[in-house]
């Protein structure tokens, strides 16, 4: 999955970059975007590792993309800067929390931008559409341009009354019809807030959670600092700044589910791993994050919950006795945290 981490200019979304992957920012990469990858951290796999002692392990990861921040005053050359984004699968809204702006209505600007990019490719489209149905088609390909044409003015409608697309309720028909433009205002969003050094123990306002209930924050040019010191001295610091640790784990985690994705896990001594897959998915599209084959000859799952492993001492044989091992078909919806084996004809 990769995940645009997207703000304005002067939000330390490039410094955000760097403390979720660990990747030193490139200035030659500045316009075209940068990508660097993090796994997931999860106490849940951590243990199972402790137990089965694997020879290899392997974290559910995501790719984040560092974008050119947009210009707050003038919007011109914003929709080009955004336009790196459409092959992203979330984005993440950096907010300045350091300086005195108002959160809540820095996220809304940014929203607009979205709408305002998405209303410029939707309304293109349309004038070539209209152009290209004056002349003579056949019946199938007139009538597929025609239901692309209703679908794309229901959402300039909608872009236009200042609602994003993701309010339309597409049917799956309608997004198949428009899924090439690759629109801003449909991919999932979560908002981070770059907290300040004197700020990042105050609670998030009221007017932003009503716009962003989810949203994450941490003091990330702080962290950065304390990381660089000594121990003895990091410590200190922490202490004196009432710091309990650092949050770029409990952020990641946040971030991963803020996006709609859980994770199911395979386990044993080979291998211990997360598989991060979209939540609500059946059981016959998850094998598919492991192998394709497994999802064409898929015969059933064999699951587990991790509470129920876990009370079971990581033992399968314990889940048989006390009947939490299960035998799942094909249309299970797979849950965050299944232990999952996939039994297929390959």
């Amino acid at each position: 999955m990769k995940v645009g981490l997207v703000g304005y200019s002067g939000s330390g979304k490039t410094t955000v970059f760097k403390w979720l992957t660990g990747v030193e920012p490139d200035p030659s990469k500045i316009q075209q975007g940068q990508t660097g990858m993090a796994h997931v951290p999860d106490e849940r796999l951590a243990k199972m590792v402790v137990k089965f002692k694997p020879k290899k392990t392997k974290y559910a990861e995501v790719a984040f993309l560092d974008t050119p921040g947009l210009n707050l005053t003038e919007r011109k050359d914003n929709p080009r800067r955004l336009a790196i984004l459409r092959e992203a699968n979330g984005l993440v809204v950096v907010l300045d929390g350091f300086s005195a702006t108002n959160l809540a209505e820095q996220l809304t600007k940014f929203r607009e931008e979205l709408i305002f990019a998405d209303l410029e490719i939707v309304m293109n489209r349309i004038e070539r559409l209209q152009s290209q149905m004056k002349k003579t088609k056949p019946l199938k390909e007139r009538e597929q341009d025609e239901a692309e044409l209703a679908t794309l003015k229901r959402i300039t409608e909608c872009l236009e009354s200042g609602k994003t697309t993701t309010t339309l309720g597409l049917r799956p028909e309608e997004e198949k019809l428009i899924r090439a433009f690759q629109l801003l205002t449909l991919k999932p969003e979560t908002v981070f807030v770059n907290r300040g050094d004197g700020n990042f123990n105050d609670p998030l306002p009221a007017d932003l959670l009503a716009l962003a209930p989810k949203a994450a924050s941490a003091p990330v040019k702080l962290e950065h600092e304390l990381v660089e010191l000594d121990e003895e001295t990091r410590t200190a610091f922490m202490a004196d700044l009432g710091l309990t640790g650092f949050s770029r784990e409990r952020v990641l985690r946040d971030l991963f589910y803020g996006m709609g994705r859980i994770v199911f896990f395979t386990v044993g001594e080979d291998e211990c791993r997360s598989w991060a897959i979209d939540g609500g998915i059946p059981s016959v599209e998850a094998a598919g994050a492991i192998h394709t084959d497994l999802s064409k000859g898929f015969i059933r799952a064999e699951v587990m919950s991790y509470e129920d492993f876990l009370k079971a001492n990581y033992e399968e044989k314990n889940c048989k006795a006390s009947g939490t091992f299960r035998l799942e078909s094909k249309d299970y919806i797979v849950k965050d945290g299944d232990i999952m084996h996939i039994r297929a004809s390959v």
